[in-house]
């Protein structure tokens, strides 16, 4: 249709409207034929007109896998036919009618951060987004208000300072979501191919230790995302977090975008000062760290530059085999200075690059600054870390738990990746009392070396792609050790339930990967793990090898106790950590030296 606009029946203004009025139903027309062609039945293999809108990246990215006559995967069909932000009456006729997803909403509905988990329970997952980690004593209680009203009235703290709400009938799943966002928080993104919770140092703000606090970058890197639509329905999930180099560790080595604040020397040619260092790649259960791209950043750029690292792989992410389709995989087709030139030129500038000698190296970790009370930089406050039962958390313990940071603390709950919270701002003179109180809440500021280092993914009880019950396991891998070996180095303990490694095993000093043992001769199996040694993270990165296989869940305990006596009888000196000694051993070593343990 074509206007005519010469007519002297419109004024100059009436004109330009009436052009203007034509244009936007002309755009309209190719937004609509999208649609059709994306979700009406066209031709799965047909390449739509030009893509327009917060979508058309993504468009553009499939249509280029069209082209070239290959199929895309399930969930990118899923996401071409209906965007699951424009699905949400769907999902609330669902909860009306008491209704389990089908496969494409299970997926869909994941970016509201529900997670359908059948067939291990016939029920929705929520996990949250907390940026940094760190909510109100209020949202606290709230969450478990909530855990109780909708839920199984019990949350989970999980290995990216988030928390989980497990057992959600269909029929609640839109009033918890909702529910969320009443008290200030949300789920959306949360799951699915999205940029998911966004990490940072738990401690930010309050650590002796730190050189930048985290928290204000974390939110600003949150409400972009939630602000842009076109940031959602990646190739894959991503992970991005802010390493504020404090004395607890985030882990961001391990994911897509590491940001590592670092201090940078005068003398080479950069602004001395702070500044992040910028690594990608990231992603441990793949046995990849975050590469270093030799660029720093200033925080203040954070957002700008890890836009414009999502944009890229937008453009460049696999969309029909999704054991490659994360970010890793398109750095290591081309490379991390090609992938980088991608982005300065989406930035339309050159990014800053130092040399290593002008980075002056991290503080050190301390890898039980997590539990027990530590000194914050503020005179005379402290934070307390709490040990959680592999991270679970009844209603009450919430509540009690933020009554406790209301009452003698700052009023601060501050997660960690690490499986546990931190109640930050207690008094010198309180920390007893806090103390006091959340041990009579049946939860504990102390722990072992082993309990301090437990950590455990949902496991087959929640989750269907999990070989073995990771909880129950791990409860039992801590029970049997802790009264029978005696460790006073740091000592991490990970169980993982499949290969997407939510609880890192790889990183971890001993790390246990679950797994199907074959027992008897009838190809039957029972749960179990492999085992590994030596992994690690920070300045002591690398993956653990393996030094068993196909270890029958009853036997870990014993396994691992075994491993641990080795250590014990042979290490150098009693300074010298489970780490240390587990390098100094290959696996076959290291296997010998714990089966001569089990001897009389």
């Amino acid at each position: 249709m074509k206007l005519e606009t010469t007519s002297a029946d419109f004024s100059d203004e009436q004109k330009r409207y009436l052009e203007g009025f034509m244009s936007g139903l002309q755009v309209g027309r190719v937004g609509r034929s999208i649609g059709v062609a994306a979700g009406t039945g066209a031709p799965a293999g047909k390449v739509d007109p030009e893509p327009v809108g917060p979508d058309a990246a993504g468009f553009k990215a499939q249509d280029r896998f069209l082209r070239e006559g290959k199929k895309l995967s399930d969930p990118e069909k899923f996401k071409r036919e209906q965007h699951p932000f424009d699905a949400y009456e769907r999902l609330k006729a669902q909860a009306e009618s008491n209704t389990p997803p089908p496969p494409a909403d299970n997926f869909r509905w994941r970016f509201y951060g529900l997670f359908y988990v059948a067939p291990t329970q016939d029920s929705f997952m929520c996990r949250l987004r907390i940026p940094n980690g760190i909510l109100k004593h209020w949202q606290f209680a709230a969450v478990a208000d909530l855990a109780e009203s909708y839920g199984g009235g019990y949350s989970h703290v999980t290995t990216r300072a988030n928390i989980q709400i497990r057992e959600i009938p269909p029929k609640h799943s839109v009033a918890l979501i909702e529910g969320i966002q009443d008290i200030g928080l949300c789920s959306r993104g949360s799951g699915a191919d999205n940029i998911r919770n966004v990490t940072g140092t738990p401690t930010a703000g309050i650590d002796p230790r730190e050189l930048i606090d985290t928290r204000a970058y974390a939110r600003e890197w949150h409400y972009h995302i939630l602000n842009d639509r076109s940031l959602t329905g990646l190739p894959r999930k991503f992970n991005v977090a802010f390493d504020g180099a404090g004395k607890i560790a985030v882990l961001e080595d391990t994911n897509d975008i590491a940001f590592a604040a670092v201090e940078v020397k005068d003398g080479f040619g950069v602004a001395p000062g702070v500044w992040f260092r910028l690594g990608i790649g990231g992603i441990t259960g793949h046995k990849d760290f975050a590469k270093d791209t030799g660029i720093i950043v200033k925080p203040a750029d954070a957002t700008k530059v890890a836009d414009a690292i999502v944009r890229v792989f937008i453009d460049t992410g696999d969309r029909t085999n999704r054991l490659k389709a994360r970010m890793k995989y398109v750095i290591d087709a081309i490379g991390v200075e090609k992938f980088m030139a991608a982005v300065e030129e989406k930035l339309g500038q050159k990014l800053v690059r130092a040399p290593a000698d002008a980075i002056v190296p991290r503080p050190a970790f301390d890898r039980m600054a997590h539990i027990g009370a530590h000194p914050q930089k503020q005179t005379g406050l402290n934070w307390i870390g709490v040990a959680l039962p592999l991270g679970k958390l009844t209603g009450d313990q919430m509540r009690g738990l933020a009554r406790i940071a209301q009452d003698l603390g700052d009023g601060d709950i501050r997660l960690t990746v690490w499986q546990n919270l931190l109640i930050s701002g207690v008094a010198d003179e309180k920390i007893a009392l806090a103390t006091a109180a959340i041990d009579a809440l049946g939860l504990a500021v102390t722990a072992s070396s082993i309990r301090a280092g437990l950590i455990a993914c949902t496991g087959n009880s929640g989750c269907k792609f999990a070989a073995s019950d990771t909880k129950r396991h791990a409860a039992a891998i801590g029970d049997w050790c802790e009264s029978r070996v005696r460790i006073e180095t740091p000592l991490n303990i990970h169980l993982t339930g499949c290969h997407h490694s939510c609880a890192q095993h790889y990183i971890s000093d001993i790390g246990l990967l679950a797994a199907k043992v074959p027992v008897g001769t009838d190809d039957d199996t029972v749960e179990g793990y492999h085992l590994y040694a030596g992994g690690g993270f920070g300045p002591d990165a690398d993956i653990g090898q393996e030094v068993y296989r196909d270890v029958k869940a009853e036997d870990a305990p014993k396994t691992v106790e075994r491993l641990l006596k080795a250590y014990l009888a042979n290490r150098v000196s009693t300074d010298e950590t489970f780490l240390t000694f587990s390098r100094r051993h290959d696996g076959e070593s290291l296997r010998k030296l714990a089966d001569a343990e089990a001897m009389p």
